[in-house]
């Protein structure tokens, strides 16, 4: 079976917050549509991440923090690169998370993945292949045509 790694698909972004960002700036740069999380450093540690969903949340219980870490989301679910796109879907279901922090093995951040992401690279339907080399070909027994999807 062939598989993408989360290193082929993450988006690599320098947005990054400090815990003491007032959240006003982080909800203007969540503004943008090509940013759904930013990753949250302290002491170049990665110590959170803030969501769409978190300001959701926040309106919701109708708080008002005034700095990001009130916010974010902490522990950060990570996976190292080489997690297969497969994995990282199967984690996200499992902790009810859209986003995963990816961060090699010595824990340095290497990209964010999201779920609108990896949408793109996992099918609802999985279909194994063994490839022992030879072409791959599908061959149909008569000259029918094949069955259309039901």
């Amino acid at each position: 079976m062939i598989e993408l790694t989360v290193d082929t698909v993450l988006t690599r972004s320098d947005r990054v917050l400090a815990p003491s960002t007032p959240i006003e700036e982080a909800a203007q740069t969540l503004r943008d549509p090509e940013v759904s999380a930013l990753v949250v450093f302290e002491d170049d540690a990665l110590v959170g991440i803030v969501t769409e969903s978190d300001f959701v949340a926040c309106i919701a219980e109708a708080s008002r923090p005034a700095r990001t870490e009130a916010l974010m989301s902490s522990p950060v679910i990570t996976v190292t690169p080489d997690t297969s796109v497969t994995a990282a879907g199967a984690l996200m279901r499992e902790r009810g998370v859209r986003h995963l922090a990816v961060v090699d093995g010595e824990g340095i951040y290497c990209g964010l993945l999201s779920a609108a992401t990896l949408a793109l690279y996992l099918s609802p339907h999985s279909l194994d292949i063994d490839w022992n080399g030879d072409p791959l070909r599908l061959d149909v027994a008569d000259d029918s045509p094949l069955p259309a999807d039901e």
